[in-house]
């Protein structure tokens, strides 16, 4: 605790199936942001299933090495979690004082959650006191202790102290509003395309009305296909995905990612029409792509065409400043996608 009480800046971890990210911030004029550090290191595969650590060696390794390569000084770091040891619902409560609503929220929280009470960490945010009917609407966060706990010991055993736990969901709406700002009745849906899930979060102004994680599909769908399809290594599959493959597999790649895509926009498009027939929204005005595999060839496109908005790859840069002499414009474009999660990580603060 500093002075006057000022809080602490946090480096935004992102641990994926993938790879982890690293990224640091500290705050600009105005609402801006200026970037002091960014990093990614990759992964083994299988070092983490389903949001699961299977391999905490590997996973220890890779946060040591990116704060030692990239000499970030602060201890404190931000993480999130999701897949299946997360749940988040929107749920209608009777309206009643914030002291009546804490001791009666765990009551409530059973009947939502398919998980034993005692095993979850609980969390709720009151987004609308006066809901329809003199109730209130009630965001419930529930996240399995178990997880959290290997989460954090990772980070720890890193040599760093994890003081704050997200949602990817909620991160990734953190840069998306700090980037491009609240735009009240806008429908946004924000698609996290990972290597092994999608996340997905719909916004209206600034609540997020609907979120789902998808684990049927992420990266790993397209570059199995490849794999399998072409017969190559993982790793060259891999590489082919991201269009840097040449001559004749070229061609045979972009059928198999169309293929692959195909497939992706059904299980997105039963999201939307879920989404659709649960809130009584009738469109979605803008998709925002983020993730690793956001950028795959194509995909942007076939979703613009599927389902008639307007598909843009997300920026979580957008609104940050950094010096030029420390980091090339290029890299950042290539890699924005990618640490979406860890900006809206970096803008957390230690205590929140």
């Amino acid at each position: 605790m500093g002075l006057f009480g000022k809080k602490k800046n946090l480096v935004g971890l992102d641990i994926g199936s993938s790879s982890v990210k690293a990224v640091e911030m500290k705050p600009g004029k105005g609402d801006t942001w200026q970037l002091s550090t960014i990093g990614l290191e990759y992964l083994p595969q299988e070092a983490i299933v389903d949001g699961q650590i299977m391999d905490s060696t590997s996973v220890i390794d890779a946060i040591q090495k990116l704060f030692s390569e990239y000499r970030i000084k602060t201890h404190d770091v931000a993480t999130a979690i999701s897949g299946s040891s997360v749940i988040v619902k929107k749920i209608q409560l009777p309206s009643m004082t914030e002291q009546e609503l804490a001791e009666s929220i765990h009551w409530e929280a059973e009947q939502y959650i398919p998980f034993d009470i005692q095993e979850v960490n609980l969390d709720y945010q009151v987004v609308d006191p006066g809901g329809a009917g003199g109730n209130m609407d009630i965001l419930l966060v529930a996240a399995k202790k178990d997880k959290i706990n290997d989460y954090q010991s990772v980070i720890t055993q890193a040599g760093r102290n994890p003081v704050v736990m997200d949602v990817d969901a909620f991160a990734l709406q953190n840069a998306y509003e700090m980037n491009y700002g609240v735009e009240p009745g806008r429908v946004v849906a924000m698609a996290n395309i990972g290597a092994s899930q999608t996340n997905i979060n719909v916004i209206r102004g600034d609540t997020s009305i609907f979120t789902r994680d998808i684990t049927t599909i992420g990266g790993n769908q397209f570059t199995e296909a490849i794999q399998k399809d072409l017969n190559v290594s993982y790793e060259q599959a891999e590489n082919m995905k991201q269009g840097h493959g040449e001559g004749e597999g070229a061609e045979s790649v972009a059928g198999i990612l169309q293929a692959v895509t195909e497939q992706a926009l059904v299980e997105i498009q039963k999201t939307f029409d879920f989404f659709k027939s649960t809130t009584s929204e009738e469109r979605i005005d803008r998709v925002v792509l983020s993730g690793g595999s956001a950028r795959i060839p194509g995909l942007a496109d076939a979703m613009s065409e599927r389902f008639d908005s307007r598909v843009e790859i997300f920026n979580p840069f957008q609104n940050v400043t950094y010096n030029p002499k420390d980091f090339d414009a290029e890299f950042l474009e290539e890699v924005g996608p990618a640490c979406a999660i860890a900006v809206g990580l970096a803008m957390r603060k230690a205590g929140e």
